[in-house]
């Protein structure tokens, strides 16, 4: 299943991989908490319990993905490509072509919780960006 969220910032993939560490994790989220750091990886809590959660630099932004997640859930933050190249697009993915409305209905609030957070982050000016 694919989820998309478009979100109404302009910024740069330079920008969107700097401001989309672990550092600024909890300024991005309130749906996940980092309970310890392992280099390019956290453990994290969060509603679905406990997981690996890995960052990678992709073309245009960055990917996050739950190592242990049984639906491999994964989301990218991107700008500069399709759907909306002037705009920053959240793309969620799990490995089911059908959950649970309920499922369903966490992953979209999931979505609400980083869109907000990054509109919030990104509007601050890119120096203010660490």
């Amino acid at each position: 299943m694919e989820f998309f969220r478009i979100i109404n910032i302009q910024t740069t993939e330079e920008q969107l991989q700097k401001g989309l560490s672990f550092k600024n994790f909890n300024s991005l989220n309130e749906s996940l908490f980092i309970l310890n750091y392992e280099n390019n990886s956290v453990n994290i809590g969060g509603i679905w319990g406990e997981f690996t959660l890995k960052r990678e630099e992709i073309k245009g932004g960055v990917r996050f993905a739950l190592a242990e997640c049984p639906n491999a859930l994964t989301w990218t933050t991107t700008t500069g490509y399709p759907p909306d190249k002037e705009q920053i697009v959240l793309h969620l993915t799990i490995n089911r072509t059908e959950k649970e409305q309920d499922f369903i209905d966490e992953i979209n609030d999931f979505l609400d919780d980083w869109e907000r957070g990054i509109l919030g982050f990104f509007k601050k000016t890119p120096s203010e960006i660490v």
